[in-house]
C-alpha cells in the first residue's frame, strides 16, 4: 500500500456512509478521501434490505432531528433520483385503522404530519380507503401523498460514483474491515485485515456496529447497539393486483416499531412486513443464526432485559409470528381480509440497529456526536435511509466546522 495521507477516511459503506462521501466530495471536490467496506459490495447490510420506502416525515417528533432530516433528505433524494435515474415512485400510502380504539392514536399522527409540514395529508373515511386500496378494509385513514418507494442500493452506488468521480485521490476499499485505530500526531492509522491507511480525520458510519466502533475510537459510550430481524413475505404473482401501493397500520405508541404493512417495490414486487424480533447475531439473516459473541453482548446489557421486560406481550407475539406463517397472515388479513395462505411465500430478511439506552428506550433521536478528530453517526435507524443526503450535509457542516475544512 503507497503511503498516501487522506484527508478524510469514512468508515462503512451503507447509504448514510454514502451519501457523507457524496456531500463532502461534491462541495470539497480536493479533498483526498477513502471509504472503508467490510464487506464485497456497498449496502450490504441495512440499506440493501429495508422495504425501500422513502418516509414522508410523518411519525417523528416535530423539531427533532429525525423530522427535519427525513423531510428535507426526502425532497432532496426524489430530485436526486430524477437527475441520475434511479428508480424510485412517489406513489403515497394510505395509514390504516380497523378499529375505534385506533382512531386518538391515528390523529395524533396526522397532527404530528401537519406540524411537520407534510403536503396534501388528508383523512379518509372506509370509503375512501377502498378507492386508494380496493381490498384493503378498514374503518378510517390518512391518504400520505409523499410518501414513496426507491431503488436505495442503486442509490448508494450512484452516490459513491459521483464522489469518486470529483478526485482520482479519493479512493473505495471493498472487502476489508476496518479493526483498529491510532493515532500518531495529526493523522490516524487504520489498521484493516488486509492492509493499513491513513488519513487526517475519520468519520464513522458503522450502522450495526456503531457502538462497537466508538469503543475502538475509545468513545466512552454508555449505551449499546442491539439487533432487530424483520421478516418479509412476499405476495405471489397472482395475489400482487390486491396491493397498488403502500398500505400501513396505524402504529401501536407502546411498541418502537412501525408494524407489519405492505410495500410495493421498485421491481412490481410486495413484500408484507416486517416483524421485528430480538435477533442473537447482529449480522444475522436467518431465523436461527446465532453468535455467540452478539449474545452475550447484548443479554449481558441491563438495557436490553429492561427492554423485554416493557414490550414483554408485544415480543412474544413477535416470536410466534416470526415462526408462524398462519399467524402472519392474520396479521395481514386485518388490513386485507381476503389473503390467503396461497398468496403469500417467505421472502427476505433485515436486521435494524438500535442504539439501546439503560432504561430500555430505543425511540432516541438520530445521534451523530464529534471527537478530536473523528466523527460518529451512533444512531441512525429509519428513517435514516430517506434522510441520508440531508444526514451526509449535516456531517459536512459538523467536518468543515471541527475538522477546519474551507
Amino acid at each position: 500500500m503507497e503511503n498516501k495521507i487522506f484527508d478524510i477516511a469514512i468508515i462503512g459503506g451503507g447509504i448514510v456512509g454514502a451519501a457523507t462521501f457524496y456531500q463532502l466530495q461534491k462541495h470539497h471536490p480536493y479533498l483526498k478521501i477513502i471509504l472503508i467496506e467490510k464487506e464485497k459490495r456497498l449496502a450490504f447490510h441495512q440499506t440493501g434490505n429495508n422495504s425501500g420506502v422513502m418516509h414522508s416525515g410523518l411519525y417523528y417528533k416535530p423539531g427533532s432531528l429525525k423530522a427535519r432530516n427525513c423531510v428535507e433528505g426526502r425532497k432532496a433524494l426524489v430530485e436526486f433520483a430524477k437527475q441520475h435515474n434511479i428508480p424510485f415512485d412517489v406513489c403515497g400510502k394510505i395509514v390504516v385503522a380497523t378499529d375505534a380504539a385506533e382512531l386518538p392514536f391515528l390523529d395524533k399522527i396526522y397532527e404530528t404530519g401537519m406540524l411537520n409540514g407534510l403536503v396534501g395529508l388528508q383523512k379518509i373515511n372506509a370509503e375512501q380507503i377502498k378507492e386508494h386500496e380496493p381490498f384493503c378494509q378498514g374503518i378510517a385513514g390518512i391518504w400520505v401523498p409523499e410518501t414513496g418507494i426507491i431503488d436505495y442500493v442503486m442509490a448508494t452506488e450512484k452516490m459513491v460514483s459521483l464522489a469518486l468521480s470529483q478526485n482520482p485521490e479519493s479512493e473505495l476499499v471493498l472487502n476489508e474491515e476496518a479493526n483498529k485505530f491510532e493515532k500518531a500526531g495529526e493523522v490516524n492509522s487504520i489498521f484493516t485485515n488486509k492492509n493499513i491507511y491513513t488519513s487526517r480525520h475519520l468519520i464513522f458510519c458503522g450502522g450495526l456496529q456503531a457502538d462497537r466502533l466508538a469503543k475502538k475510537d475509545h468513545v466512552k459510550l454508555k449505551e449499546k447497539v442491539v439487533g432487530f430481524r424483520g421478516d418479509y413475505y412476499e405476495l405471489t404473482e397472482e395475489a400482487r393486483h390486491k396491493i397498488r401501493n403502500l398500505i400501513y397500520p396505524v402504529p401501536n405508541p407502546d411498541f418502537p416499531f412501525l408494524g407489519v404493512h405492505f410495500t410495493r417495490m421498485t421491481n412490481g414486487e410486495i413484500e408484507c412486513g416486517p416483524n421485528a424480533v430480538f435477533t442473537f447475531k447482529r449480522e444475522g439473516y436467518g431465523k436461527t443464526d446465532f453468535s455467540w459473541r452478539d449474545t452475550i453482548d447484548a443479554l449481558s446489557y441491563r438495557g436490553t432485559w429492561k427492554l423485554f421486560f416493557q414490550n414483554m406481550k408485544f415480543g412474544i407475539n413477535e416470536y410466534r409470528r416470526a415462526f408462524s406463517k398462519k399467524l402472519f397472515l392474520k396479521t395481514l388479513q386485518r388490513l386485507v381480509p381476503s389473503l390467503t395462505m396461497d398468496d403469500i411465500k417467505p421472502g427476505r430478511s433485515g436486521v435494524r440497529a438500535m442504539l439501546l439506552n439503560e432504561t430500555g428506550d430505543t425511540r432516541d433521536d438520530f445521534r451523530i456526536e464529534y471527537r478530536e478528530n473523528s466523527i460518529h453517526v451512533l444512531n441512525a435507524p429509519s428513517p435514516a435511509a430517506t434522510a441520508c443526503l440531508a444526514i451526509g450535509d449535516n456531517i459536512r457542516e459538523m467536518a468543515e466546522k471541527h475538522f477546519k475544512i474551507s
